[in-house]
């Protein structure tokens, strides 16, 4: 049975449960399978046939549900083109997939679907506008071996790959945490992660198969911590990475409501785990690559001094560690760890060489045929068999859960005007969190400049893969046989990358929003009130550490797309100029007075409970 026939007997038992919500309204069980029905019906007349690939470039609300299930039902599998990612880099994904088909919603950016055959625009309750209200019955069931979805990861050759993924993998997974976790039809699973990160299937698909509700976040909610923790209130299931939870954390915690935490996408360091602990929830730490469908292991974590490990793998899941000979190696040794069963994918989308060298047989399972992933990851199991996770044993890393090939970066950097040699690696910020930094060896009597340099990455890179600064060097450093020395990249001077001429802090509050800047991104020297906020190393969790010190100290208060928007202090402080104690647009009150009969700045204030730049 695959997970969309037990969501339909989910609505057949509680029809009138509510299925999805978001902050547009929700659906209930027997509403959404409805517009799941009719979406698949104007999919088929399309002419979507089994194993077509649909693209989904979406929004986060209920109608993305919807879409994904419908392209289910009408038999294909979806691809998704994360909104958030340049064009060409959509473009390569879609071409590679021949997703000649796209879903999209109002407000999406056009420019982002140049060259798209065929583009269908569905409302954010999942409806087509003008479409046909009779719906079809439904297709006929598809088999597990059938493909669920097409997602891209970063690629080692320059390009994204793309990772195939059966039905029966994906209901293993369901399955497996279904048994797992417990949930309850009165739970409500909080969903903050975009469409294009594989964990997104089993916060949108697990809640649904056992009769709860998913609570979708807006994705400018999911990077602002206090907006994330309000509507976290209520809910009591959550999964994130890292640093998710730590946003949550430093905007006053994480509320009690969610009993049970899953924490994954990169290693779990042992603060947060007690940090997460502390109130008495349950914290699953689970690991697993995309290639194996979402998560392969989860152990409940214990208080310390127990350690976090990998747990124990989910159902119909073997793991191994072993040697470069593919022998199994003896607990305390170091080893490679690959993953076997259930939830393998089919391999890499029209890559056959790059699936058969690390989708290898598996002579363990007694199986002929069985297969195992090799990982790349680096673990030991102690005398008791728990796993301890090691790291690479390549160039990929993990940055805020996100998987990264820096070969991918480096293939962009090599191809700009002026650069000669690149080469990228990881060094710790001032918060002691991974940051991507770029290092090139410039042609002869050329100049490289960072902010050009820097465009020309965004264009063709996600937000996660940009590196947060530039080291211009003389040559890269190389080991005795040659080959680059990563561990010899020098860490990155501040100063010296610094973008602009430095410029000082003039007025009160320019001093004030520059001090709060160093003391939180951990600066050792001034910061100048022309340096962008990203440039030093500025992200999500510490724009929501200097949003709460602003209210704290200044009595101001900003949605964090105002950082995002005015990334430097003279910016930020001139969007303060406008602004009065509340963080309320004075010129917007004036103007909005003449439509609510004269009330005063004080009435409009009180009715408003957010910037009106929000609403």
């Amino acid at each position: 049975m695959t997970t969309l026939e037990v969501i339909r007997r989910r609505r057949d038992l509680r029809p009138d449960a509510v299925a999805v919500s978001g902050p547009e309204g929700g659906l209930t069980y027997a509403e959404l399978l409805e517009r799941v029905d009719r979406l698949s019906a104007t999919l088929r007349r399309l002419g979507v046939r089994p194993g077509a690939h649909i693209g989904l470039c979406l929004r986060r609300n209920p109608g993305m549900v919807v879409a994904l299930l419908a392209v289910w039902a009408a038999g294909g599998a979806y691809v998704p083109l994360d909104p958030a990612f340049p064009a060409e880099r959509l473009r390569l994904m879609r071409e590679d997939a021949a997703a000649d088909l796209v879903l999209t919603q109002p407000g999406v950016d056009r420019r982002l679907l140049d060259g798209v055959p065929r583009v269908l625009t569905i409302l954010e309750d999942g409806t087509v506008p003008g479409a046909d209200p009779a719906a079809e019955p439904p297709a006929t069931g598809v088999s597990p071996a059938a493909l669920a979805y097409l997602i891209y990861t970063s690629g080692s050759t320059g390009r994204p790959k793309g990772v195939a993924v059966p039905h029966g993998a994906v209901g293993n997974l369901i399955e497996s945490f279904a048994s797992l976790l417990g949930p309850a039809e009165q739970d409500r699973w909080l969903a903050v992660t975009t469409l294009s990160f594989d964990i997104s299937v089993l916060e949108l698909l697990l809640p649904l198969a056992c009769g709860a509700q998913v609570v979708i976040a807006p994705t400018s909610t999911v990077a602002d911590g206090t907006a994330l923790r309000e509507l976290a209130i209520g809910a009591t299931i959550m999964q994130a990475t890292p640093q998710t939870w730590r946003l949550l954390l430093e905007a006053g915690g994480v509320p009690e409501t969610i009993t049970t935490r899953l924490c994954g996408g990169e290693a779990l360091p042992r603060d947060l785990a007690d940090a997460l602990l502390a109130d008495g929830a349950r914290l699953w730490n689970v690991y697993g690559p995309t290639e194996t469908t979402v998560w392969s292991s989860a152990g409940l974590v214990a208080p310390a001094p127990a350690p976090v490990d990998l747990g124990e793998p989910i159902g119909r899941t073997r793991l191994y560690v072993l040697d470069a000979d593919g022998d199994p190696v003896p607990a305390g040794k170091t080893g490679e760890l690959h993953i076997g069963g259930a939830g393998l994918a089919r391999g890499y989308h029209g890559l056959p060489a790059m699936t058969a060298d690390r989708f290898r047989p598996d002579p363990f399972a007694g199986v002929p045929g069985a297969r195992m992933y090799a990982t790349g990851d680096l673990v030991r199991a102690d005398s008791e068999g728990r796993l301890e996770y090691l790291g690479r044993g390549d160039q990929q890393v993990k940055i805020q859960g996100h998987r990264i090939e820096l070969g991918e970066i480096e293939a962009v950097l090599r191809a700009a005007a002026g650069v000669r040699q690149a080469a990228v690696g990881v060094h710790p910020g001032a918060d002691g969190l991974p940051r991507l930094i770029a290092y090139v060896v410039p042609a002869d009597d050329a100049t490289v400049i960072w902010p050009m340099l820097r465009a020309r990455l965004r264009a063709r890179l996600p937000g996660y893969m940009i590196p947060a600064g530039l080291v211009v060097l003389d040559r890269l450093p190389l080991t005795p046989n040659g080959k680059l020395d990563r561990a010899a990249l020098p860490p990155p001077d501040r100063a010296a990358a610094r973008a602009v001429a430095y410029r000082a802090a003039e007025t009160p509050v320019e001093k004030e929003l520059a001090a709060i800047w160093a003391e939180v991104l951990g600066l050792g020297e001034p910061v100048g009130v022309d340096d962008d906020f990203f440039d030093l190393g500025g992200h999500s969790l510490t724009a929501t550490k200097i949003l709460a010190r602003m209210r704290a100290r200044m009595s101001v208060s900003l949605p964090l797309a105002a950082l995002f928007e005015h990334p430097t202090v003279a910016g930020l402080a001139q969007r303060l100029a406008h602004r009065d104690e509340r963080g309320l647009d004075l010129a917007e009150m004036a103007a909005l007075r003449v439509q609510f009969d004269g009330l005063s700045a004080e009435e409009l204030a009180a009715i408003f409970d957010e910037p009106m730049a929000d609403r």
